[in-house]
């Protein structure tokens, strides 16, 4: 079966008519990446006489071998992750598998003794497919590895001989994301000063530049754990038969205003428990509150080489004070966040889901804190497709930072272009944008310096000729009353045609006024 949902689902089904099998005994276990190390032990020990079902996601194409599998049935899918340049988005979709995928399933039996593979395809349908796997640097975000050759003087990566090329439209992707990340000059694509120290540590770009940025906000302890969080694998484990149970156990980490914060909560709670319980009374508490032990220890590792890397660079790294109330530390922590999450956020529609950049749509997922309470605008750490558009670990964000972290990204129109009487100038309504994402609107600006011919015209017209200036100059206070005077001529001469037209009041200032001058 394709993926971890399925076989909730399917166990669930069959679990009900187990007992009714005439051949006795039938236990029914599952097998995939998120079950605890205890649940996966249980595939490797038999239990009496029974006879065993084992469901599987692809893990299980790996070089797995589990004791006394005669047979093996192969629908002939998987979720495959692949990381889509025209979304931006991490894909887990249902495809079907490679030739090589379906040969390593058929080994998966008869590892002891003679097996049997059954595939739920026709022979034509394998036959057809395709020899091997598509490589991962096919399937992923080439970012990372741009950077890394530039840094390295690998020259340029359209031009360097991969074993498997990637397509010209994941070259360009990775160049966005880095532009968009501040690492490459977007015209001429030469790392910048920004970029040859995100090169400088060896993670997924987005993480390297929270890292940067956190320096500068004060938050590098906070968030050094919550990017050494988002580097491996979540360790809240979520048991079937006790799902319940383990969602009020995690509770104890959720935050109302950010799953991020969730993180630095269950850090902290684990660092005060290693500091008063024995090996044995910390595993014992990480069972009760369905924690994986193994990635906690893994969590502090990763930790741990993080902050001995930010170290060498010479960044002093102040200890987590876990008496600190989060509330004081929310703004400069999300601000870093958001530095490597730009094309990560999101726009609350009418409707209720969330409108991303460039016109996705996207919904929280149902195991985030925030389903219920995230704000206008969100930041995710990331955008998975499965049956939806799913937005993992996210928090709520003011548009205001926007503004000034992706002001390199936003994408400003001006509109209605007016001499305002009060400030003296010509002024337009801005609007601006990010990736297709309204940032603000209606905003006054000063419409001089964005075009300046089209302001001085106006300016003409409307402060000089039409007179809406108030200033004392010489020259425009006698104007000002020669037009009133010659009005008042053309009144009791019944003459209307005595003052000049509008347009050559216009050609005279214009004649005489400077070019550069519109205010």
């Amino acid at each position: 079966l394709p993926g971890e949902r399925e076989i909730r689902e399917t166990m669930t089904i069959l679990g009900r008519d187990t007992k009714s099998w005439s051949r006795g005994p039938v236990e029914l276990l599952p097998l995939f990446s998120r079950l605890s190390a205890a649940e996966q032990d249980r595939v490797f020990k038999p239990s009496g006489n029974s006879r065993r079902i084992i469901m599987a996601t692809n893990v299980a194409e790996t070089s797995l071998t589990v004791p006394g599998i005669r047979y093996v049935v192969d629908t002939g899918y998987a979720r495959v992750k692949r990381y889509s340049y025209r979304n931006k988005v991490e894909q887990l979709r249902t495809e079907p598998v490679s030739q090589s995928a379906a040969r390593q399933r058929a080994g998966r039996c008869g590892r002891v003794q003679a097996g049997v593979c059954i595939r739920l395809y026709a022979e034509q349908d394998f036959e057809s497919r395709p020899l091997h796997t598509d490589p991962e640097v096919l399937r992923s975000s080439l970012a990372g590895v741009i950077l890394r050759m530039k840094s390295l003087g690998l020259g340029e990566v359209e031009a360097f001989a991969f074993v498997d090329a990637p397509a010209p439209k994941a070259v360009s992707d990775g160049y966005a994301l880095l532009s968009e990340l501040g690492a490459v000059e977007e015209d001429s694509r030469q790392l910048t000063e920004l970029g040859r120290q995100l090169a400088r540590l060896p993670l997924d770009p987005r993480i390297g530049r929270m890292i940067l940025a956190a320096r500068s906000e004060g938050a590098l302890a906070e968030v050094l754990v919550i990017a050494s969080a988002l580097a491996l694998q979540d360790p809240r484990e979520r048991p079937m038969e006790r799902a319940q149970t383990a969602d009020a156990a995690h509770k104890l980490f959720a935050d109302e205003r950010s799953d991020f914060l969730s993180y630095l909560k269950l850090w902290r709670f684990f660092e005060q428990a290693l500091a008063h319980n024995s090996q044995r009374k910390l595993q014992r508490l990480c069972r009760d509150h369905f924690l994986s032990f193994n990635r906690m220890r893994e969590w502090r590792d990763i930790h741990a080489q993080l902050k001995e890397m930010v170290q060498e660079l010479g960044w002093p790294v102040p200890p987590d004070d876990a008496t600190a109330d989060l509330q004081t530390r929310t703004v400069p922590i999300h601000r870093a966040l958001m530095t490597g999450l730009l094309g990560n956020i999101g726009l609350k529609s009418e409707e209720g889901h969330y409108l991303g950049a460039r016109g996705i749509r996207f919904w929280i997922h149902p195991g985030s804190g925030m389903q219920k309470k995230a704000g206008r605008w969100i930041m995710a750490a990331e955008l998975v497709e499965t049956t939806r558009l799913y937005a993992r670990c996210v928090a709520s964000i003011e548009p205001q930072w926007l503004e000034s972290l992706g002001s390199h990204l936003l994408r400003r129109s001006q509109a209605e272009p007016h001499w305002e009487k009060q400030r003296a100038q010509v002024v337009a309504l801005e609007r601006a944008t990010l990736y297709g994402l309204p940032v603000y609107t209606g905003r006054r600006v000063h419409y001089g310096p964005m075009d300046p011919a089209t302001s001085r015209e106006i300016f003409i017209r409307q402060a000089l000729v039409a007179g809406e200036w108030e200033s004392r100059a010489p020259f425009f206070s006698h104007n000002h009353r020669l037009v009133r005077e010659i009005e008042h001529l053309e009144h009791k001469s019944r003459r209307p045609d005595v003052l000049v037209d509008e347009e050559l009041i216009f050609a005279f200032y214009d004649h005489r006024l400077p070019p550069d001058l519109h205010n």
